[in-house]
């Protein structure tokens, strides 16, 4: 694919050229095709204000746990741009409780920033949330970022020129292709960072928020939802009846989440939890549904090649044995969480940012 690149104003705050990859046909919106979901919230109560661990290894931090392939991460989402929204019910059922969260929050930003946008259901929703913001969607693949470019048509003069006049409000947007674990942003650019199922995807994790924080200006927020360590339990279940090799990626628990937010500097980080599940006739047809939204074994340790039609046979049968009421069940841990940026007077290696008035301290002292 041909990329067009144009640097961004700088405004934004990019350090070098974005990647904008010349736009493509808009995948049709899905038919979930009978595709049944149930949502359940667990008892007890797991809406709070995130408590620090205390005790023993209250300060040790697990070690990141997915050692993910990111070439191959950035293939699957390419390959699967064209048929990610015919597949992604359980993606937009998230994204939109997401959204409602929003609501809840009275920051008016000025730049926001959309990490893990894919094909840009959540970026058109917040564009048409926040009119007057400038506004940036981020992806690792180019052909997701195309089928984004897609959902909006390219203004002819007479839009541009009813712009210019201010008969109608468009927020500004731009398009950037790259790792989130290495964004190309200055410092103190952003005023929100949302994130919608992206998170997951991080080799490292605690870096990764790290650097959500450095680009987040003062008073910004970080807003995400990620997938907790019960996520297809079941299909990580099943493999384990056919040999030791990772299929299934690894997912982070909702109090590691926390800790890494309070030591990559956030403030009063506020973490949710629930499970929601998808139901499938057969195992084919979840496959078919991973596959389509690009959720491929990234796994750098992954086992190469397919499974023999042995290894299938009993895949399958392991996986019967959670078969409910003529379904099979898919549970997805889904992990919300928020949290806020200081006023940053305290630098990444602990040293403390002490201002003063240079000019009234002479004249205090009379020298001046």
């Amino acid at each position: 694919m041909a990329d067009e690149r144009e640097s961004l104003p700088s405004p934004l705050g990019l350090e070098g050229p974005d990647v904008m990859p010349k736009p493509t046909a808009a995948p049709p919106l899905p038919n979930p095709g009978g595709t049944t979901k149930h949502s359940t919230k667990p008892a007890g109560g797991q809406v709070a204000a995130y408590p620090p661990k205390t005790g023993e290894g209250a300060n040790v931090m697990p070690k990141p746990i997915n050692e993910l392939d990111r070439d191959e991460v950035r293939r699957a989402f390419d390959h699967a741009a064209a048929t990610y929204d015919a597949h992604a019910v359980l993606q937009r059922e998230v994204c939109d409780r997401l959204l409602e969260r929003l609501d809840y929050m009275t920051l008016q930003p000025q730049r926001v920033l959309d990490v893990g946008t894919g094909t840009g259901y959540g970026f058109a929703r917040l564009r048409e949330r926040y009119t007057e913001a400038e506004l940036c969607a981020l992806d690792i693949a180019p052909a997701m970022l195309a089928a984004t470019r897609a959902r909006f048509p390219r203004e002819g003069w007479a839009q541009r020129a009813l712009s210019l006049l201010g008969s109608r409000s468009a927020s500004t947007f731009h398009l950037v292709c790259a790792d989130m674990e290495r964004l190309p942003l200055t410092a103190n650019s952003m005023n929100l960072v949302w994130s919608s199922l992206a998170l997951q995807w991080a080799v490292d994790l605690e870096s990764t928020l790290r650097g959500f924080h450095h680009v987040l200006a003062p008073g910004g927020l970080l807003m995400f939802a990620t997938f907790g360590p019960d996520t297809l339990k079941e299909l990580r279940s099943a493999f384990s009846a056919v040999d030791d090799a990772p299929h299934v990626n690894r997912f982070t628990d909702l109090h590691d989440i926390g800790d890494m937010l309070v030591n990559a500097g956030f403030s009063s980080p506020v973490m949710e939890m629930e499970m929601l599940t998808l139901t499938y006739a057969d195992l084919k047809a979840l496959m078919r549904d991973l596959k389509g939204i690009g959720a491929h074994n990234a796994a750098a340790t992954r086992r190469r090649g397919l499974l023999g039609k042995s290894a299938w046979a009993t895949l399958e049968q392991a996986y019967e044995q959670d078969r409910q009421h003529g379904r099979l069940p898919a549970t997805f841990e889904v992990i919300y969480g928020h949290a806020w940026v200081g006023d940053k007077t305290r630098r990444e290696d602990g040293r403390q940012v002490i201002q003063f008035n240079i000019g009234e301290r002479r004249r205090k002292l009379g020298l001046g």
